[in-house]
């Protein structure tokens, strides 16, 4: 059986973390996926502060951008300052198609780029794509 991956999922749409939840549970990668709803909670989870104290490292973080107090622009930007955090891969998972987001989330150290799908099934396809390139075939360091 496949190892058990962690997924930060910071998404502030009950609704959109739900789906993520639920295409997630019906794929063929064990996957604990954990839910903060901006990036303010990101970092004490990553920190391990609060009721996030003891929580796994995340393998993979999926960010949307546009959420309430800290948004995931600043939360990418300055969780690729840190050391202790950098390698962990972000994919931002986010209704925006701008063209400066894109350049943007990239140039900030986003390993990804994904826009969200209107339908329900097509939503659920892009996080089983997502789930076979990141824990299928490409490769990543171990935690240490």
């Amino acid at each position: 059986m496949t190892k058990l991956c962690t997924i930060l999922l910071v998404e502030d749409d009950a609704a959109d973390a739900h789906l993520t939840r639920m295409a997630f549970e019906e794929g063929r990668v064990r996957v604990d996926l954990q839910h903060v709803e901006n990036g303010e909670e990101a970092f004490a989870y990553l920190k391990g502060e609060g009721v996030y104290y003891n929580k796994p490292k995340p393998d993979l973080i999926l960010l949307d951008l546009n959420m309430p107090r800290m948004d995931g622009r600043q939360f990418l930007r300055e969780v690729k300052k840190l050391e202790n955090f950098r390698a962990i891969p972000v994919v931002v998972l986010t209704t925006s198609d701008a063209e400066s987001d894109i350049y943007a989330s990239y140039d900030q150290g986003a390993a990804g780029f994904i826009v969200k799908p209107v339908s329900v099934d097509d939503f659920v396809h892009q996080i089983r794509k997502l789930e076979d390139y990141w824990f299928e075939l490409v490769k990543r360091p171990a935690h240490a």
